[in-house]
């Protein structure tokens, strides 16, 4: 008899539900694509519903419950934070304590409450609650990178801002098992180090960090002796200690104290203020040292052990950058990374770790890796669709698969931008070709229009390209395959146009306009890009909208960003999709097998949407 285990992580950010079954993994999801509310922290509600009416399963068919992380072990870090900082941040201790008894302490009775209101079916009420179990935080996310991976055995790297108490580990995966190597406990923390500065630059941390590393090409490290020489000491190994004068997280009350703002003599940045070189500089500080840090432990990892391959979680291991310079230098014969390597991805960690580590099953290894390409999100067939627009009176047409990726391919070689919704969404961070927005790569004014006009964000981020997969090194210098975009790799220098003298003389963002490649849309300043390499096994469709655009135009290149504007999760539901289509300057929105055309939908009902999303008077 099958057995399922469902994973959840909450009450912090990033909640999410995985659901396993006899170590398959089934469904993943993250709570902020239903609630709309992004990284939302609140129990996953939604998402267990979906993980069990998607598989026709009920609570009562769930064996065990598994939360990704130890309370008990969480408060006793913060109890004796507090402890040794005291008297000061008694005001933080004071608002935590008040959380922490007033339910968070006692989280497996906050669970079962939880999991009491979604048990609602008649069936139900008669049968327990399936059994709760309590991994460790960094368990999670060494189980999340390890036992999808395609490995027999490996390194695994676990790198974030903090779990309970531990801020970085080191572990060997074999076969069925993980086992410790040795940790780095709060405060010293690369993950929080790197927040600090995403805080004193001016961005939100637990989402800003993506803004830092993609603003660090247009600065200079000239910092990096100043962090070296103050915030942070690296030692040979690659191990490391914050000089924790210089911050004020382990109070509870902000990032960066008042003597880190003396070191770089200026206040932290106010947001939406201007962005000054001195910030670009920063961010290609923090970015030089992140860099230094794993790769040093990288370096240490195989020299110790011998083992060839690795595998990385934790937030950091989403900073791609890092993880295309660490795949450079070529130190271990294979790397794999966890997609959803954030919390989200810790309740996949935490469902495998039960499975594997907890009740001993035999692991059965996937060459490619376990992940189904991370396509384990809401799906929506074309019936349900069509339904769904009918209701919104909007103006759509039903075409075949081979008219449709023709059809799609020739408006993006026009320069239409098209909203891509198909099949599973994808779960962590990166919109992979499920719920994405995709444009031509050749424009050199995409880059521009897609940040201002439909994605509402900062001018400078740069967007990913999507190849085929057998392109892939025609045009990038990367060697593997990187089907989750979580390598940034440099393009090969008979596709880059190299700057002349006055081009060179530009400052930071004016730099933007300069035309470095054939691809000037997906090409960053420093002639790099976060790739994504598209298999036609693990995304047929996706594969065959590349492939229709390369046999029309040559290029098999698209812009992939993710499918949402800024401030919002990526969409989850048609709903969501149509409603970012026509409040933004989308052309073309394509669900399944069903294509709209902006200039075809009703100026009046587009703007009844406009203003009920933003309540206009």
């Amino acid at each position: 008899m099958s057995e399922y285990i469902l994973g959840i992580s909450c009450f912090y950010h990033d909640s999410a539900a995985t659901l396993i079954k006899d170590g398959e993994i089934l469904t993943a999801v993250q709570e902020e694509r239903f609630t709309r509310k992004k990284h939302d922290s609140r129990f996953p509600k939604n998402a267990i519903n979906y993980c069990l009416d998607s598989n026709g399963l009920y609570l009562k068919d769930i064996r065990f419950v598994v939360y990704y992380e130890k309370p008990f072990l969480t408060f006793k870090r913060l109890f004796k934070t507090y402890l040794t900082v005291a008297p000061r941040g008694l005001n933080s201790f004071l608002k935590a304590m008040n959380l922490w008894l007033g339910g968070k302490l006692f989280l497996r009775r906050n669970i079962k409450k939880n999991l009491e209101k979604i048990r609602n079916k008649k069936s139900e009420k008669k049968n327990k609650l399936p059994q709760i179990l309590f991994v460790e935080h960094h368990q999670s996310h060494a189980g999340s990178a390890f036992f999808p991976s395609p490995f027999e055995k490996a390194l695994i790297l676990c790198l974030d801002g903090v779990g309970e108490s531990v801020t970085t580990s080191t572990w060997i995966g074999n076969k069925n098992q993980i086992k410790p190597l040795w940790h780095i406990d709060f405060p010293h923390s690369i993950g929080l180090l790197y927040s600090a500065f995403t805080f004193y630059c001016g961005f939100k941390v637990n989402s800003g960090e993506y803004k830092l590393m993609g603003l660090a090409p247009y600065g200079e490290p000239i910092y990096v002796d100043k962090i070296k020489n103050n915030l942070i000491d690296i030692k040979e190994d690659g191990t490391f200690n914050l000089n924790i004068e210089y911050f004020e997280f382990h109070r509870g009350s902000r990032m960066t104290s008042d003597k880190f703002h003396k070191l770089f003599n200026a206040p932290p940045r106010k947001r939406e203020s201007d962005i000054l070189k001195f910030h670009m500089d920063l961010a290609a500080s923090i970015q030089n040292v992140t860099e230094e840090v794993v790769i040093k432990i990288a370096k240490t990892l195989k020299k110790e052990t011998g083992i060839n391959n690795i595998c990385l979680s934790g937030g950091v291991a989403l900073n791609c950058v890092a993880n295309g310079k660490l795949l450079k230098r070529k130190i271990f014969n294979e790397i794999w990374i966890q997609p959803a390597s954030g919390d989200s991805g810790s309740s996949l960690g935490a469902a495998l770790f039960c499975w594997y580590q907890y009740l001993k099953n035999p692991r059965t290894i996937n060459p490619n890796d376990s992940m189904k390409g991370s396509y384990l999100g809401c799906s929506f067939n074309n019936k349900f669709i069509i339904e769904f627009l009918k209701k919104k009176c909007a103006c759509f047409e039903v075409l075949e698969d081979e008219d449709l990726f023709k059809r799609i391919a020739f408006n993006i070689d026009r320069g239409k931008i098209v909203g891509w919704f198909d099949g599973p969404m994808e779960f962590g961070p990166r919109a992979l070709g499920s719920r994405s927005i995709i444009a031509d790569p050749r424009n050199k004014k995409m880059q521009k229009i897609m940040n201002l006009k439909i994605k509402n964000r900062e001018s400078f981020r740069p967007f990913a390209p999507s190849v085929l997969n057998e392109d892939l090194q025609n045009i990038f210098q990367i060697i593997p395959e990187s089907p989750y975009m979580l390598f940034v790799s440099q393009l090969n220098k008979e596709i880059c146009k190299p700057m002349n003298a006055n081009q060179k003389k530009l400052f930071g963002i004016d730099q933007l306009n300069v035309v470095r490649s054939s691809l000037p849309a997906i090409t960053h300043i420093d002639y790099s890009a976060r790739v994504q390499s598209v298999n036609k096994k693990t995304n047929r469709r996706y594969y065959k909208l590349i492939e229709a655009f390369k046999e029309l135009t040559g290029c098999s290149v698209l812009i992939n960003t993710s499918f949402n504007v800024r401030g919002e999760p990526i969409v989850c539901t048609p709903e969501d999709a149509f409603r970012c289509f026509m409040r933004t300057n989308i052309d073309i929105l394509v669900m399944g097998n069903i294509v709209l055309f902006k200039e075809n939908q009703n100026f009046n009902f587009k703007k009844e949407i406009f203003e009920e999303e933003f309540e206009l008077d």
